[in-house]
């Protein structure tokens, strides 16, 4: 008997421990990270921004790595005080624009969201059409990396190259792939001294004949980053269908680049030339 109650007291002191040791552990677990998504629409249409940005909004939930805030307006973006509890641009770490056109920021809303990554070290992402956002705000060309200049074959089966796989976003892809997508043609700010591709579309897999082709240098960046001041960009164009989004090595390159723009892997942004 006196041996049975020994052993039971010993089992509580392990229970209790083990307990405690629950405890810490969950106290020391990082807080969530948070993702701003902005689904604006001032220009073109896309049926896929509510697919998309949802979809950002599942993967931080699979993950457990961040919450996501979606929003149709732009008013968070500010570090301005709201009202009725409304979270402003200090309470995120990093943003995703899906949008088009000229969202009507004010000059001090434009100045919040660029001090946001370039001073405050936070992150900026782009899904698609991104880059066919505030045509008339060249400081907005200058963060993403690049404006939108048609996409010539509309949706098209092309072949991606995968110029970087030791980026975390684009080291799951094979070198080159098939893939079916609207493919996006850059214009200035573009350039690849300011950027690192990640992912191009291999010219030869295109029409390259087709009149609204404009890029001489056959170079069609999808996918690329750059470090912004003390901030992070990502952008890739590929997006237009909601099948996209459904792709999991698309998924997986969304989960990366949202953990290297919020700081929390690491990745080179160094620009660098074409392979030859």
């Amino acid at each position: 008997m006196i041996l049975f109650m020994k052993t039971m007291r010993l089992f509580g002191t392990l229970l209790a421990c083990c307990g405690l040791a629950g405890q810490v552990q969950a106290q020391v677990q990082p807080p969530k990270k948070k993702l701003l998504a902005i689904g604006e629409v001032k220009g073109f249409e896309h049926d896929s921004v509510s697919h998309g940005l949802a979809t950002l909004e599942k993967l931080g939930r699979q993950t457990g790595l961040w919450d996501t805030y979606i929003r149709t307006d732009a008013e968070l973006l500010t570090k301005a005080k709201l009202p009725n509890n409304a979270r402003n641009l200090n309470y995120f770490d990093a943003v995703v624009f899906y949008t088009t056109g000229d969202l009507g920021l004010t000059d001090e809303q434009k100045k919040d969201l660029l001090s946001f990554v370039h001073d405050d070290g936070k992150g900026f992402l782009g899904a698609h059409s991104a880059t066919d956002t505030y045509f008339n705000w060249p400081e907005y060309g200058d963060l993403i990396g690049g404006y939108f200049n048609e996409h010539p074959w509309g949706q098209v089966h092309c072949r991606i190259r995968v110029e970087d796989r030791d980026f975390p976003a684009t080291a799951h892809f094979p070198a080159e792939f098939p893939f079916y997508d609207e493919i996006y043609q850059l214009k200035e700010p573009y350039s690849r001294d300011k950027v690192r591709v990640l992912m191009s579309v291999d010219p030869t897999s295109v029409d390259l004949t087709n009149p609204r082709v404009h890029r001489t240098d056959k170079d069609f960046a999808v996918t690329w980053v750059r470090n912004y001041g003390k901030g992070r960009v990502f952008s890739s164009s590929l997006g237009h269908r909601d099948e996209v989004w459904d792709l999991p090595d698309i998924q997986k390159m969304w989960i990366e680049a949202v953990k290297w723009a919020m700081g929390m892997t690491e990745g080179d942004a160094t620009p660098r030339p074409a392979a030859k």
